[in-house]
Parts: structure tokens; sequence; C-alpha cells
């Protein structure tokens, strides 16, 4: 597949495009003000617990403080910083939830990661279970577990890894291989291993220390350091990038990660906008309109609540020919298609209500069910999709991390 990365950065802003074909399928902007903050981990302090929630609230040290869920919390990070507040069950009895009031208590320092930034009024999503991300693995410290890309379809290949794996971790520790881990070495996977191992060891030590909390632990890279890692692969063409001092930054993070890769990263030098010269300041401006026409004549309706997003399927200028059911069933198809493309583009996240046109037939809205599930396989977002009820209503949920284009 042709795909290129296209990077824009000023000393104001970064923003990534990943163009296939040139269509853009992904965009990001990040700017110094703003900082994604995503993957950061932070040694808080928990300034008030809500039994009633089984959560609580943590002071990071940002403008509001963040949410961690009861489900979120993993004990020995509650006791990293005092063990006095450990959780202590009764004798002979050990629940397999504890409640948050025996977890944690208010001015206990903890260790915790952002999983979701701040959106709106609503603080940074909270989570103990860390997770660390390297080129070819990432790394969970906490948890006993080996997990392979769903990617990686080969069975042999997936045998192998997990077995290369399981001679190599610590015992208790979890690593999940990335789909940019299939034809590597064991060498390159044993020194990402090494890597990780090694930061994490570092991460323990800082938060160890007596300094007060909150403050920050370890950062995570910024936007174009973390495209170079999670999307720049063998499948992309170029990496096209129009700062001469980004193209140098990258340069030498690829010769450390991927160093086969190192010939693919160009600079672009042309008095010619880079996104303009791409064709992406149009796409950007099209991925926000509200109206999106299908080729067919039909056209999406795209609207955002704080609660929910709805898409509105319609026929639209498209009439077909002589058979009713054909008509609404071809553009519920093609809408299909473009549903999973926009949700991708424009990053949106939560609950979704698709309202197809209504099918009679139960053949039909099974093999439109199909047909979504296998659109939506390319988002690397964790995705939930519901059947399609009578009434042609399909609910979903996709995974939000960071705000929305429109945001």
């Amino acid at each position: 597949m042709y795909t290129d990365i296209v990077i824009n950065a000023t000393p104001y802003e970064n923003r990534i495009a990943v163009v296939e074909r040139g269509n853009l399928l992904e965009f990001h902007i990040e700017r110094p003000s703003e900082k994604g903050l995503v993957g950061n981990i932070y040694q808080g302090r928990i300034v008030r617990v809500l039994p009633g929630m089984q959560a609580a609230f943590v002071d990071i040290g940002l403008e509001r403080t963040g949410f961690l869920y009861v489900d979120d919390i993993d004990i020995s990070v509650s006791q990293l910083s005092q063990p006095e507040t450990s959780f202590a069950p009764e004798e002979g009895h050990i629940p397999s939830h504890p409640a948050i009031e025996d977890l944690v208590k208010e001015g206990q320092s903890i260790l915790v990661q952002i999983a979701k930034e701040p959106i709106g009024s609503k603080g940074a999503r909270l989570t103990c279970h860390i997770t660390l991300p390297c080129r070819n693995l990432v790394f969970m410290p906490l948890t006993d577990h080996i997990g392979i890309s769903r990617k990686i379809e080969d069975e042999d290949v997936r045998e192998q890894l997990r077995r290369k794996i399981g001679q190599l971790r610590p015992e208790g520790t979890g690593f999940i291989v990335r789909t940019v881990a299939e034809n590597v070495t064991a060498a390159e996977i044993e020194a990402d291993m090494e890597f990780l191992l090694l930061l994490w060891d570092d991460i323990q030590s800082k938060a160890k220390t007596h300094q007060a909390a909150p403050r920050l632990i370890y950062k995570d890279l910024d936007l174009a350091l973390r495209a170079v890692r999670d999307l720049f692969t063998e499948e992309v063409n170029e990496l096209v990038v129009d700062s001469k001092s980004m193209h140098e930054q990258l340069l030498d993070f690829v010769v450390t990660f991927a160093p086969k890769l190192k010939n693919r990263i160009v600079y672009y030098d042309s008095e010619i906008p880079i996104f303009d010269a791409y064709g992406i300041e149009v796409n950007i401006a099209r991925a926000l309109d509200k109206k999106v026409w299908l080729r067919s004549g039909g056209y999406l309706i795209i609207e955002t609540t704080e609660a929910l997003t709805v898409v509105d399927v319609n026929t639209g200028r498209y009439v077909g020919k002589n058979n009713l059911n054909k008509t609404i069933f071809t553009t519920n198809m093609e809408a299909v298609k473009e549903i999973a493309y926009q949700l991708r583009l424009r990053n949106i996240g939560g609950i979704i209500i698709i309202d197809f046109i209504d099918m009679e037939k139960e053949h039909d809205r099974e093999e439109l069910y199909n047909a979504f599930q296998e659109a939506m396989r390319k988002d690397k977002n964790r995705v939930n999709i519901l059947k399609v009820s009578e009434f042609g209503l399909v609910q979903m949920t996709r995974k939000r991390s960071s705000e929305s284009l429109s945001q």
C-alpha cells in the first residue's frame, strides 16, 4: 500500500498526516503550549476518595485533578510510596475486588499514568497499570502476560514470538509484541526489552525518592517521535518533513530504533507549503464538514454532542434503477467504508450511533454488520460494535484517548 507520513513542523505547532494513495487517513496536531499527555507517568497525590463512585481524584500537577477508577489501581503501585496504607484483608477473606477505600487514602502518594487526556471539563483518566511502548514491544511491568498483535496472522510466527518473549522476560512481567516485530531478529527484540527494563528501573528509582508529590516522573516522546515509533513501518513509502532540525532529530532517532528505514526520511525544501503540495489542507477542511457526500450521490450527516456522536445515512441524489431494496443496500454498503474512514480521520471516540437506512431483510442487515466490522479492522483504537437493529441502528464505542479533530 502506497503510504506517506507528512510532517509540518513549526515553532508553534507540529502537524502530522498519514496519507494513503492521496487520501488523508490520520491527522495529529501538537502545540508546545498543550503537549500530549497520554503515556506520561506522575507521582500523584490522592486528594479525594469517592466510595460511592469507587474512584478517586488524584492531583498530578495539572490544572484539573485526574480520575482514577478502582479497576485501574494496582495494589503493588498503591503501596509503592506509602506501604503503611497498603490493603490488608481480614484473615481468611481475600476479596476479588477490594473497595477503593481499602486501597488508597487521602494524602497518599501513588504512581499513575495518563490513559486519556483531559477533554472539555473532564480531567485526565489515570491508571496504575503502567505500559511502556518501544519500537517492537510494549512493556507491562505489573502484568504477567504475553500478547501478540492481532495483525500478525501467521500462527507459526505468533508461536515463535510468544516462545521468544517467554524465554527473555523477567517472571511476572508482561510484553505485547507489536505488528512491526513480525520479521525482526531476536537481537532486536532483546535490545528493546533491555531498554524497557532499564527504563522501568529508572522510573521506580525516581518514584522512591522522597520528593513531594505531585511531580512528573516520566514524559513520553513528543508527537513527531511517537509517529516514527508507532506509524513508520516497512509499509510506509516515505516520511517527509519540512524542518531541517526536525529532519536531523528524526534521523538520529531512526538510526537507533529502525536503521533500515533511514533512507525513507526525506527533507522537504520548497516554497510551496508541504500540506498544500500533498493536498492535505483541503482534506482537513473537508473533514470538519458536517455533511459528507458518497460517490453514489448519497451522503452522511455527522453530528457530535457532549454524550455521543450520531451518523445519519441518506440516499440523497442516488435513486438507483428499479429496485428500492437494492438502492438502500447499495447506499448503506458504500456508507460503511466511508464511516470507518471518517471515524479514524476525525478521531471520534466514545458512544457512536449510526442510523443506516432501514433494510427489511435480515440477510442484508447481517451482511452490512460483517462489512462494517471488516472496515473497522484497520482502526488502531479499540472498537465494540453491536448488531444492526430492526430500525437500522448500529450502536458502537470507539476508545477515546485524545481530543477529536474538531475539538
